[in-house]
């Protein structure tokens, strides 16, 4: 595998518990390998007008096959109306932590 067959999906909730639940859930279904939580704040516009608000940000490791399935199970699982769902591709890393990515995650 090259470095472009991996890739990292992000995405915000409005809550720990949730970024967590669904972090869990993700993973649980194999879908990345692993899943960074952490709290971020964001500026954004919404229905015309700015917006800000603390959020948590979700950060899955996966590989580049499963992220139409992961950003599906997002989607899925996500109680905002339009949730983030950004998928970047990965174009360097350890060779070692790629084959554990890939090792943890459905084939």
């Amino acid at each position: 595998m090259t470095n472009s067959d991996y890739a990292v999906v992000i995405t915000t909730t409005d809550s720990e518990d949730k970024a967590r639940t669904l972090a869990g859930a993700v993973v649980n279904e194999k879908l990345a390998a692993c899943a960074q939580v952490y709290s971020i704040s964001s500026v954004y516009q919404w229905q015309g007008k700015v917006e800000e608000e603390q959020e948590w940000r979700i950060d899955f490791k996966t590989r580049s096959a499963l992220v139409d399935g992961l950003s599906s199970f997002i989607a899925e699982h996500h109680d905002y109306d339009e949730p983030e769902i950004i998928a970047l591709p990965i174009t360097g890393g350890s060779p070692g932590y790629l084959s554990w990515v890939s090792a943890e995650t459905r084939s």
